[in-house]
């Protein structure tokens, strides 16, 4: 069997019909729902602007005030970036937070303002490598020591806030946080012969943090199975999701326009555009300003979640050897 993919009424772009053969997927918020990042991050990106980072920036003690302090207010700074930065890497969310508390003078770091400014803005747009912008020596160091620390501190914050207690929840009832439709939707890829993978921002050990959380939604991993692999971060190495498709397209040998990208954040939907894919955006259907984005981005299919019947009229299966 093969999957072929075809334009009808109701998606957001025209396309040419093709046939499907690997499926590249965001799993945190597009399959997801173990984690709700958001007013977490949104608040340990807002506490480093407006406190810096103080010698007991990562303690315990503050770890347990920032649990306290997550989505207690509106943010409107750090809540907006959380919507735009979907699917960066967070070592780049990170990044971003200590360059706007040194532009903001709470964070010692001699370096220019104008290439501080530039990196912000950039990173704003949904980029995330920038060897071209010329930095001091000061800068660099600061943030290779400060940004995997703060990135180990949000994921603790996280763990404490919600993601600890929702993955115990989960291993009861995994249909309880997986969008809806998920599984089947997964399944019928998997049984048309496409292979399918995870590829996360966040930190993936097996056996620990995305890995666990994926086995206990019950999705089967390995080599031939439903998700063939799970690919994402380090805590000290950004893997950008635009570079680790391409990567795979490559090692695959497979054409952009065979391969399906899934997601709710920017950075997989523009990565997934800029390979020639067929992308579909998961988004609910009160998330008014990411239908925004994905919608100027150019994405082929927004759906609330995977039993759309748009998704049943667009995606059908075929015996090999068929019509293409």
């Amino acid at each position: 069997m093969s999957l072929k993919a075809q334009y009808v009424p109701g998606c957001a772009r025209v396309f040419e019909p093709r046939t499907i053969v690997c499926a590249f997927h965001d799993i945190d918020g597009t399959h997801s729902l173990i984690r709700n990042w958001p007013p977490v991050m949104s608040a340990v990106l807002n506490d480093v602007i407006e406190r810096g980072l103080p010698g007991n920036f990562d303690s315990p003690e503050n770890r347990q005030r920032l649990i306290g302090a997550c989505g207690t207010r509106v943010l409107p700074e750090t809540d907006r970036f959380c919507v735009e930065s979907a699917g960066l890497s967070a070592l780049t969310q990170m990044e971003w937070a200590i360059r706007r508390a040194v532009e903001e003078g709470r964070v010692d770091a001699p370096c220019d303002p104008k290439a501080n400014r530039l990196i912000i803005e950039r990173i704003e747009q949904g980029e995330e490598r920038f060897d071209d912008v010329p930095e001091t020596a000061e800068m660099t160091r600061m943030l290779s020591v400060f940004t995997p620390r703060l990135f180990k501190l949000y994921e603790a914050v996280l763990n404490g806030f919600c993601r600890d207690r929702n993955l115990a929840a989960a291993r009861l009832e995994p249909e309880r946080f997986r969008v809806k439709g998920s599984m089947e939707f997964l399944n019928m890829l998997y049984s048309a012969g496409v292979k399918n993978y995870f590829v996360t921002g966040a930190v993936v050990e097996r056996g620990m943090g995305m890995f666990e959380e994926v086995e206990a939604l019950g999705y089967p991993i390995g080599p031939g199975r439903m998700i063939e692999d799970i690919i994402g971060s380090t805590w000290d190495k950004k893997m950008p999701k635009d570079e680790i498709m391409v990567f795979l397209a490559k090692q695959l040998g497979l054409k952009g326009e065979n391969i399906l990208v899934t997601g709710d954040g920017r950075s997989e939907i523009q990565a997934g555009i800029g390979l020639g894919a067929l992308t579909l955006s998961r988004l609910p259907a009160g998330a008014a300003r990411q239908r925004e984005l994905h919608t100027l981005l150019g994405t082929h299919m927004i759906v609330e979640d995977f039993d759309d019947p748009l998704i049943t009229q667009v995606f059908t299966r075929f015996p090999q050897g068929g019509t293409k």
